[in-house]
């Protein structure tokens, strides 16, 4: 059976964290998770070590110093879970904004892809609990980032997926350089780049209601700036990839 390895990035997740712990291993109970705290100071933290000690075969705690970002923790709770034998990483956030009743399917699926993505905005998905500018942003953002980048994905700014462990392997030795939403579509498209194969599944997004939201207008700008650069830099290196055959075929 592969190593499964759940990744719960945490800052500030007190009212949240025991609950959705729970909810995993209700439904994975033989699953693996790591729990990446960036020093919350509402003692997130100490309520993830207690969980650990708890179970200690199954539950992992990585502590960073300091708030550095969504993406800069996923780079190292992944490398972690890596380190660890991970073959299955799934990474979700911690205010049940991702259903954990998914999380079978997602895993089923895997047999049949390279990772898995979750999906709002395909037909049986949605959004609840979300107002009328939000549901703009967010669809808007997902439309301008499929456009620029010629996507075939529909959810490209989701943070619920499934990926198995190449994958991982080959997105860490990327240049990442995003860090919020932009981070979650940096990750897909380079996947994509590679080759990997991937599935939408339909699933509602509740908004949170404990604790307080990370959305801010920063990461909104983050996105459609590094949306583009990352454009031109893919773009870029399909010329040069295609300049080097035509160089080769010249030679023979």
């Amino acid at each position: 059976m592969s190593k499964t390895f759940v990744v719960l990035p945490t800052y500030n997740e007190i009212e949240n964290l025991q609950k959705i712990v729970e909810a995993i291993f209700y439904h994975l109970p033989h699953t693996h998770l790591l729990i990446v705290d960036d020093n919350s100071p509402d003692g997130t933290g100490k309520i993830a070590d207690q969980l650990a000690s708890e179970k200690p075969e199954q539950i992992f705690v990585l502590h960073r110093l300091k708030k550095e970002g969504l993406g800069r923790a996923y780079l190292a709770g992944f490398k972690r879970v890596l380190e660890l034998g991970a073959e299955i990483i799934i990474q979700m956030d911690a205010d049940f904004s991702h259903p954990p009743s998914l999380l079978p399917l997602m895993i089923k699926e895997l047999a049949q892809v390279d990772f898995v993505l979750p999906s709002r905005y395909i037909k049986n998905g949605g959004t609840q609990n979300w107002g009328v500018l939000r549901q703009i942003i967010s669809r808007g953002g997902n439309l301008y980032a499929r456009l620029v980048l010629k996507s075939p994905v529909h959810d490209l700014t989701g943070g619920f997926k499934a990926f198995r462990r190449p994958v991982l392997e080959y997105l860490l030795s990327c240049p990442i350089q995003a860090n919020g939403y932009s981070f979650q579509i940096e990750m897909t498209t380079r996947a994509l780049q590679k080759g990997f194969h991937f599935k939408e599944i339909p699933f509602i997004f509740v908004d949170r209601e404990d604790g307080k939201s990370k959305m801010s207008k920063k990461i909104v700008f983050e996105a459609l700036f590094k949306t583009y650069r990352l454009r031109k830099e893919l773009l870029q290196k399909k010329t040069l990839t295609l300049s080097s055959v035509l160089l080769q075929e010249n030679k023979r």
